[in-house]
């Protein structure tokens, strides 16, 4: 697994047209991720058995897929070991894997994953940016909010957005003024 990193890799995972941010926890050459029940992203993962994680570098993208569905356009099919799997169209890398659930809960179920393909569509560098590893946090925090109303999240997101508005670039205040719609 070349594209993934010890840790947690944030990527945007995409199954059957549907795309959610998602972290892939990559340990010891063991590829999982942990998805909520009752989300598209767990559904089509429990029915179908398959997972894309698609790199890209665009924060407004991380909110939108967080909080809504994208347009169809916006997704590639691609065949991978007589699967049609679905990327999104503008990934820069992407990785398809098998995935299967190994514990499942009433909340959540832990999936494994297992590497199919992996294609680099577009080499560019991306300069470490604090606000957009902000934004990512800030878009973990505000999925939270939606379910727990816990005030110290929204204390949490405000400071991602200090950063953000200090640190980010015209994409991140972009998805800053984006996420704090949702909010």
């Amino acid at each position: 697994m070349g594209l993934l990193r010890s840790g947690i890799n944030e990527v945007i995972a995409t199954t059957a047209c549907n795309a959610a941010p998602i972290g892939i926890h990559l340990r010891d050459g063991c590829a999982t991720m942990i998805l909520f029940s009752g989300s598209h992203t767990a559904e089509n993962v429990e029915r179908d058995g398959w997972v894309v994680a698609n790199f890209i570098h665009d924060p407004v993208l991380y909110v939108k897929t967080a909080f809504e569905d994208l347009p169809k356009t916006m997704f590639v099919d691609e065949p991978v070991d007589g699967v049609t799997m679905t990327r999104l169209r503008a990934a820069e890398a992407w990785v398809a894997f098998s995935a299967d659930i190994e514990k499942k809960t009433s909340g959540a179920m832990m999936v494994r994953l297992t590497p199919k393909k992996e294609v680099i569509e577009e080499v560019r560098v991306h300069p470490v940016n604090r606000g957009f590893g902000s934004i990512i946090d800030a878009t973990v925090h505000a999925t939270r909010l939606t379910i727990q109303k816990d005030p110290r999240l929204r204390e949490t997101i405000e400071y991602h957005a200090g950063i953000i508005r200090k640190c980010g670039g015209m994409r991140e205040l972009e998805a800053l003024e984006l996420l704090m719609k949702y909010c």
